[in-house]
């Protein structure tokens, strides 16, 4: 079947859920939202229409026209927000045919209702997220602020192996089981290093398990009330949050609500007795030598959250681990909750939109800022509508389609030794398609809270997954500092850190200064100081303006003004030449400065005139009044 062309001038239409185009991102439930659409002047649309979904059966808005700029037609209509969860879409009325508009982009089929836009009524964001920064810490492997809270040799075993604590930085034997393996990181660390986070720009962590297991990650936890002694303890943790608040910093708690450690006394107690309460937290398939775990992993007993005594103690009772440690004197700004994709689902036993939405108003019932976001490397859309998690570490919508882009397709599974790849470089239309489909599927508000992330303890580090390139690891930060959402640094990515044989990903922070690269750390800082302070980047709205062989370019735009991101991913640079941008609305004599290089562009026959663009990224800022500037007085 031949691909139908659309229109060109549909390029024109666009619409998001940011202030230009919606008069209120956080409406209360009864109030009237204004919205707006932009369509190129050229454009043969003769009336657009706002395609509603009251209750079930469909309606429609006219929209009136509201003023021509030199760039674009501009329509408008009110909506009354009635619903909960509102969606709607534009059906444009043109002499060429009627077409529609969605999330997804323009269409000649009649889009599904899974594509519209949304607002949701009555929803209350954690409103730290605008100028947060993360900064994600595997403790073991960050400082070792106190060496008497080293485990001892041989204090754990695995397989029948002892544990053993190693030199900073040195690596382990080949041979040596990697949960054993401890450098002593610890809380004191992450105490006695915050001047330098700060100074990096970081006013959030992100720090990987703390409480009391047998492993460095922690990922088996044993008590679910206490942070590991070896971190530092209880008194640690009290330690540092009061740290963080001289500083006017925040943290989240990371938590595995799937599973537990096997030698969890909730778990040792079911193995015990096939009747003690905490039985049915569990699924034995044949007590107690078969349950089921993570993965088959034995160590990992899954967590059945049929047992409401279970869910009772994880999240609903008033000391229930989830609402303790949001309270003084702890005071976690949030969670970041393991393998959320996973919870609660376990064969016929399909709970976990349930189980996350019990979650959530636990959490906020304690916290209401909290942020509640979890871990998920698929499509996360079901469960980000306003009613489960506030964001998730954005894998599936910036991260893999980002790597596929600059590295080719690249993906296992577990269960399989292989990897599905292809030597072909991956389309930048799929990446184009990728990002809009992800950003399409979400209301604008939860899109503005995923966590963007490069990589993190589960993954190779950024720098190691472009092979050393240091033009493609800028392009990616750059990316990720401007694509809608909340960026979280991975420990170490800001000096060059990469990928060493024996630690993977998790490897010791390097503290010896003389290792670190000094340009591109600097090159963070001036990336950070720009997302914490323009607004543009933390809530104005996103646009993909051009596709090429291997080049990706996008606006991100508020009332104050627009910034430009060209990223090229070729060896070879783009030549000089127009990068189109009339169809974003940017008029002719738009002056344009990159934010790195202090470089001028004026736009011209509606283009951006670009000269050789060699391999990385650009980020081209248009001037704006000082009121788009957030600061501090």
């Amino acid at each position: 079947m031949n691909a139908f062309t659309l229109p060109h001038w549909l390029q024109t239409v666009h619409h998001d859920g940011s202030e230009v185009y919606v008069s209120q991102l956080y409406p209360r439930l009864g109030d009237t939202v204004r919205i707006r659409l932009r369509v190129g002047v050229e454009s043969p649309l003769k009336r657009p229409y706002l395609r509603i979904f009251p209750d079930g059966e469909q309606a429609f808005i006219a929209l009136e026209h509201s003023h021509t700029d030199t760039a674009a037609h501009w329509w408008q209509a009110d909506l009354t927000i009635n619903q909960p969860l509102v969606h709607y879409r534009f059906i444009l009325e043109a002499t060429d045919g009627v077409w529609f508009y969605t999330a997804a982009g323009p269409t000649a089929s009649l889009p599904l209702d899974s594509t519209d836009f949304r607002i949701l009524a009555d929803y209350d964001t954690p409103g730290w997220l605008e100028t947060a920064v993360f900064y994600q810490i595997f403790p073991d492997r960050f400082h070792n602020g106190d060496p008497t809270l080293d485990p001892s040799t041989a204090e754990f075993e695995f397989h029948g192996r002892r544990s053993q604590i190693y030199p900073w930085g040195q690596p382990p034997p080949d041979d040596h089981p990697f949960p054993i393996t401890f450098y002593g990181g610890d809380i004191p660390g992450v105490i006695q290093k915050l001047d330098y986070l700060q100074e990096l720009g970081i006013n959030t962590l992100y720090l990987n398990p703390i409480f009391t297991a047998y492993s460095n990650h922690k990922y088996d936890v044993a008590d679910y009330e206490h942070v590991d002694p070896h971190l530092g303890g209880n008194k640690s943790l009290i330690a540092l949050r009061q740290a963080l608040d001289e500083r006017d910093m925040r943290y989240l708690l990371d938590i595995v609500p799937n599973h537990c450690g096997y030698w969890h006394p909730w778990f040792q107690a079911a193995l015990a007795d096939p009747d003690a309460p905490e039985t049915d937290f569990f699924t034995f398939t044949n007590h107690p030598d078969e349950y089921h775990s993570w993965l088959g992993v034995w160590t990992l007993p899954k967590l059945d959250y049929r047992s409401h005594e279970l869910r009772r103690r994880i999240y609903q009772n008033d000391d229930s681990v989830f609402r303790r440690w949001l309270r003084p004197p702890f005071a976690a700004d949030g969670w970041r909750v393991d393998v959320a994709n996973m919870l609660g689902r376990q064969g016929a036993t399909q709970i976990g939109s349930e189980i996350a939405g019990g979650i959530r108003r636990a959490v906020k019932e304690t916290r209401p800022d909290a942020y509640l976001m979890a871990e998920n490397f698929f499509d996360s859309s079901p469960h980000l509508q306003g009613d489960q998690w506030d964001g998730v570490m954005n894998y599936s919508g910036l991260t893999l389609p980002l790597w596929h882009w600059l590295r080719g397709y690249d993906r296992g599974a577990h269960g399989i030794n292989w990897h599905i790849q292809s030597a072909h470089p991956w389309p930048t239309a799929a990446l184009a398609a990728t990002w809009q489909q992800h950003l399409a599927a979400i209301p604008w508000a939860i899109a503005l809270q995923q966590y963007n992330l490069l990589d993190s303890h589960d993954v190779p580090r950024i720098r190691s997954k472009v092979n050393g390139n240091d033009a493609l690891h800028r392009l990616a930060v750059i990316v990720q500092f401007t694509f809608p959402g909340v960026p979280g640094l991975y420990y170490g990515d800001e000096i060059g850190m990469m990928d060493e044989e024996g630690f993977h990903s998790r490897g010791c922070m390097v503290w010896d200064e003389a290792r670190w690269d000094r340009d591109l750390l600097a090159f963070y800082k001036k990336l950070i100081a720009l997302r914490k302070e323009s607004t543009i980047l933390q809530r104005g709205g996103f646009q993909i303006l051009a596709v090429e062989t291997d080049t990706v370019a996008y606006q991100r735009e508020n009332a104050a003004g627009r910034i430009l991101v060209v990223a090229h991913r070729g060896e070879r640079p783009r030549p000089a030449g127009p990068l189109p941008v009339a169809h974003g609305g940017i008029p002719d004599g738009a002056r344009f400065v990159e934010h790195f290089t202090g470089q001028k562009l004026i736009v011209t026959n509606g283009a951006l005139p670009l000269p050789d663009h060699p391999q990385g990224a650009t980020l081209w800022q248009s001037p704006r009044p000082q009121a788009n500037f957030r600061r501090k007085v």
